[in-house]
Order: C-alpha cells, then structure tokens, then sequence
C-alpha cells in the first residue's frame, strides 16, 4: 500500500496546478474529501462502548452509550439544514451543473437519517423501560428499506454511489426476522434467524475471491503496469480485512446468543473493530462527494484550506535544498541543431545555407530583356 499517496488524498489542497518558484515547489492537487471518516469513527466508538456496557465494565445509561450516534446525527441534521438555507437564499446556484441532482440526493440521504434516527431512540427507549414491542421498536426500519429500494433506483439513475441506501434495502427480511424472534413470537435459533445475513455475506465473501483472483492474474501478467498491480492487490487486501473479520464477529455473536460460547462481548467485538478500523483507513483514498453538505458547495479541505492560509503556506511546499548557482552550473548547455551542407548555384554563385525544420526559398532567377 502507497501510504504517501493515502495520506495524500486523505488531505488534498485546494489549487489546481503546480508552479516552482525560487525558493521552494507547490505541488497541487484536486481531490474529493473523505466524508465517510466521521460516521466509522462513531461506529467505531459506538461499538466499544457497547461492548464495555454488555459486560458491565461500565454502568452507564445507553443513552449515554448511544453518543456517537447522536453525535452522527447531529452532524448529518444540521449540515442538511445549512446546506438548504444557502439553497433556499441563492438561487443562482440552482444552474450549476448537477447542483439540483446533489441538492436532492442529500434530501434523499436526511430522510434515511432520520429514519434511523427514530429507530436508535425507540431501542433505547425500549432497553431502558422495556414496555413495548420490538415490532413497534423496528417500524422505522420497515419504512426505511422501500425508502431505500426507490433511493437506489434513482441514484442508479443519476449515477449517484449507494452505500447506506443498497445496505437498508437489501436487510428488510432480516429486520423481521430480528424483531419477531425478539418478541418470541418464532422460537428459532439465532443461527436460522440470521440466513439472510449468511446470504448477504457469502455475496461478499465471492468479492473477495473475485479481488484475489484478479491481483494474482495481474501479478503474473507481464503486460500490466506496476501502479495497476499495486491497486489491485490494496484492494484485494482492504475487501480481506473488511469482510473476513466482520464475518468472524457475526459468527462468533450468534454462537453467543445461541448459548455455545461463553466468551465476553469484547473479544467478540475486536474483529468489528478491525473492520471499522480497515473502512477508516479506505475513505482516506475516496473521491468527490456531495457539496452542498453545510452549504460548502466545495471540499472539506479546499474549504479549510481558503479559511486558513497559512496551512496552504506552510502543509503543501517542500523546499529543494540546492542553491541557484549550483542549479545554473548543473544545467547542461543545449546542443546547437546540426547544419545542412551548403548547396551552390551553379550560375549565380549564391551559397544556401538551410537549418533542419526551417526552409529558405532560393533567390530568383535574374532574367533581362534585350531590345530587339
């Protein structure tokens, strides 16, 4: 993996080209922002919390537990919000480009948010009094997959990327399966309840041997360029250290549940944890996203980077350590172009001289007229 060029992505400046001046190099370059860091990270921190709480290494409230997802949707809330103030007060953005195709792709994605939202506070409502059915807690979630569905068909439409909507859509079966089998109305195994899930991920798992197979084919093939070689095999790599631990923490919660291991919640949450931790470090290389996110309209970073200067200044110029006179005196002079041999005129005497790519006209002829 080329972590010079991740760390690069993951903090592009905002300018457009690359000049050298005296005393040092700008180089400059125009990448999307990593929009996707912030949500793994309160997964992330999430997931350990919870873990700590199922083992009563900490006694606190699960809404306090749920911070990281408040935290998340907080962000999403009142970026959405800003993002259609600017909307609403600047018309003139409306004919720039695919600004509306944007505008309502983060109106599609507010909606999914809060749909979830009003599922995470129902669960904890739900843990804590514990007085109403798990099909009441999982109705939002109901609603949010044909939400979904439809969202994945105009994103396809719109060549939008879908991540949070094709995840939604595709797990409606195993969000009642869960429901009921939390209400005890059907009595199977966790094993049983979870085939969806086992579906989902063997699709997965046929990813990552499509990735693998293909980096080895690249590997051995001679007419492949190092950089192609290289990408593959990061992303062969990347989809293994995603998928095969998040496989190993579903199977090993569902042998939980089902009462055939005694192992405590946080070994069985590391592998989780190195899957957030492997989708972290992948949204370091992402490109685009959408802009109106705040009413930005630009990159995170190129936004920073206009507030603040001095980062532009002081993160992006690598000095050349050698001096002008030495750069002068290392310069080799440029051979002077070969010249032509001379060509005579027979009557008039007169010497041509031609240079490679530049072409003289002889002298014309000297004709007199005599009187008859």
């Amino acid at each position: 993996m080329n972590l010079r060029g991740l760390f690069q992505d993951f903090n592009p400046s905002s300018l457009l080209a690359s000049r050298k001046s005296d005393r040092g190099r700008v180089w400059q370059r125009d990448t999307g922002c990593t929009y996707k860091f912030l949500i793994y990270a309160c997964l992330l921190l999430f997931s350990v919390l919870l873990a700590l709480r199922l083992d009563g290494i900490i006694q606190w409230s699960y809404w306090a537990v749920f911070a990281p997802i408040w935290l998340w949707k907080l962000m999403v809330i009142v970026g959405a919000s800003v993002g259609t103030g600017v909307w609403a007060r600047n018309p003139q953005y409306r004919a720039e480009g695919e600004t509306c195709v944007e505008f309502k792709a983060m109106l599609i994605a507010v909606g999914i948010h809060l749909l979830l939202l009003m599922f995470e506070v129902l669960v904890c409502d739900r843990i804590e009094r514990g007085s109403h059915f798990w099909l009441l807690v999982f109705m939002p979630l109901f609603f949010v997959s044909p939400v979904s569905v439809a969202a994945c068909v105009w994103g396809f439409r719109h060549d939008r990327s879908l991540e949070l909507e094709i995840l939604c859509s595709v797990n409606i079966l195993q969000f009642i399966f869960i429901a009921l089998r939390l209400d005890k109305i059907i009595h199977w195994p966790w094993l049983v309840v979870c085939v969806p899930l086992w579906i989902l991920m063997s699709f997965l798992c046929l990813v990552v041997l499509y990735y693998i197979v293909w980096s080895v084919l690249f590997l051995r093939s001679m007419d492949v360029i190092a950089e192609q070689r290289r990408t593959h095999i990061t992303m062969a790599i990347s989809w293994m250290t995603i998928v095969v631990p998040l496989l190993t923490f579903e199977i090993l919660l569902v042998h939980k549940l089902d009462g055939h291991n005694t192992f405590s919640c946080v070994p069985i949450f590391v592998p989780l944890w190195l899957s957030l931790i492997t989708l972290m470090a992948t949204t370091f290389g992402q490109k685009g996203g959408n802009h109106w996110w705040f009413g930005i309209r630009k990159d995170f970073c190129q936004f920073l980077l206009e507030i603040f200067p001095f980062l532009r200044e002081y993160g992006n110029i690598s000095y050349d350590l050698h001096h002008e006179e030495s750069e002068e005196t290392e310069e080799t002079p440029v051979p002077e172009p070969p010249k032509i041999a001379p060509m005579f005129r027979k009557k008039t005497r007169v010497v041509i001289t031609q240079s490679p790519g530049k072409y003289v006209l002889p002298p014309p002829k000297l004709n007199i007229d005599m009187p008859d």
